[in-house]
């Protein structure tokens, strides 16, 4: 639905609400698809923000973290308040800019909102990054069975749990494991142990956590890297994408 107000237009901008704070495991009536509001389609009078159509939202293991109610003074992340809708990183279109680092019709990536439009203001604008699609590879690219003989040289962790378990007894000598993640237990009420950490001294292997956000300023690089192997056929990936309703 559109309307015009002057010379501005005004659409409806479909949003994903959270409903209230989750417990346990996710439910569908956590959350709400709200159709109702309305965004203009023209930057506020002096606003140095940067408004974007989205085209793909993504909806990965962090999200979860956010919904469910926490301390105040904690230092990893803060919850998103009820009523209020999701966000997360994003791949999608500058409608209008007025940052001058970016241009109307940039592609772009970044903490958007689960929404059909973004303003993006403030301090925000700092974690949105134009897209350099230079190698003709899916833009879906720009938002997150193995067979070893030898053992596991290096393992990205975003799952924890038995899967960690069984990836440590598998681990070759002097390996290494990056942990991001933890999703088998977030949903858990008494989380689970890990029992096999004997193969981090008996193979020598280093186990280190990190928060993706501390690592932006390599991003860069690591698509001079990636992006031409994912093109020559190098590097394989899996997409797992839904259509928005």
């Amino acid at each position: 639905m559109e309307s015009e107000e002057g010379v501005t237009k005004i659409i409806r901008n479909k949003q994903v609400i959270l409903r209230d704070y989750v417990s346990g495991f996710p439910k569908e009536s956590d959350m709400q698809v709200v159709s109702s509001g309305t965004i203009k389609l023209k930057l506020p009078e002096g606003c140095e923000g940067v408004l974007v159509k989205n085209f793909y939202l993504s909806c990965d293991p962090y999200v979860k973290g956010r919904m469910t109610k926490r301390d105040p003074g904690s230092r990893y992340l803060d919850s998103f308040n009820p009523g209020s809708r999701i966000s997360r990183y994003g791949v999608g279109k500058v409608w209008e800019s007025g940052d001058p680092k970016f241009k109307e019709g940039d592609l772009v990536w970044g903490i958007t909102g689960w929404e059909e439009y973004s303003l993006i203001t403030g301090t925000a604008t700092q974690s949105l990054f134009k897209i350099h699609n230079t190698h003709d590879v899916p833009l879906l690219l720009y938002w997150n069975s193995w067979y070893f003989p030898e053992g596991i040289d290096i393992y990205f962790d975003n799952v924890g749990g038995k899967m960690l378990d069984a990836v440590l007894l598998n681990m070759k000598m002097n390996g290494r494991i990056a942990a991001c993640g933890m999703i088998s237990q977030y949903n858990l009420e008494q989380p689970e142990g890990v029992h096999n950490l004997l193969s981090l001294i008996m193979k020598q292997v280093q186990l280190k956590g990190f928060l993706v956000f501390n690592y932006y300023h390599l991003y860069g690089k690591f698509l001079e890297t990636v992006l031409p192997a994912i093109k020559e056929g190098k590097r394989t990936y899996v997409e797992d994408v839904a259509d928005a309703c």
